[in-house]
C-alpha cells in the first residue's frame, strides 16, 4: 500500500478534522475582535476613543497605573433563530476582550473621566503635573 493510499484512508476516517484544519480562520460578526482605539493628545490630557460594541457599562473595567492604561470588557452575545416552535440555530458567545497601552506621560488617575456612548468608551486621561518629558543631556 502506498503512502498516498494510507493518507487517503486516514482522511476518510477523519474527514471533518482535515477540513477544519485546512480552513482559514474567519472572524465572524459573532466573535469579538480586539478593542479598537484612537488616542489623541493635547498639552493637558489624552483623549481615548475605544470601540467595545455589545459591552455594557457594568461589564467594562478601566485601570491606570502610571502611564499604562488597561481596558477590559466581558462580552455576552446571543442570537437565536426559530422556525415555528423549533430552534434551528442558536449561537452564543461569552468571553473577555482586553487592551493595554502605554503613554508618554503619567496619568493623574484621580481626574480620569470615562463615558460609554453607543458602544464607544470615551476616556479623558489628564497628564500628571511634573511628568512632562524632559530631554536628557548626554555626557
Amino acid at each position: 500500500m502506498s503512502a498516498l493510499t494510507r493518507l487517503q484512508r486516514f482522511d476518510d476516517m477523519f474527514p471533518e478534522l482535515f477540513r477544519r484544519a485546512t480552513r482559514p480562520l474567519q472572524l465572524t460578526e459573532e466573535s469579538p475582535a480586539d478593542i479598537c482605539i484612537d488616542v489623541t493628545e493635547n498639552d493637558h490630557d489624552y483623549q481615548v476613543r475605544a470601540e467595545i460594541p455589545g459591552a455594557k457599562k457594568d461589564d467594562i473595567r478601566v485601570s491606570v497605573d502610571g502611564n499604562f492604561v488597561s481596558i477590559s470588557a466581558e462580552i455576552k452575545k446571543e442570537r437565536e433563530e426559530k422556525s415555528g416552535s423549533r430552534v434551528l440555530l442558536k449561537e452564543t458567545y461569552h468571553g473577555t476582550i482586553s487592551r493595554g497601552f502605554s503613554l508618554a506621560h503619567e496619568i493623574d488617575d484621580k481626574e480620569v473621566v470615562a463615558k460609554l456612548e453607543d458602544g464607544v468608551l470615551k476616556l479623558t486621561l489628564p497628564k500628571r503635573e511634573g511628568s512632562r518629558n524632559k530631554p536628557i543631556a548626554i555626557q
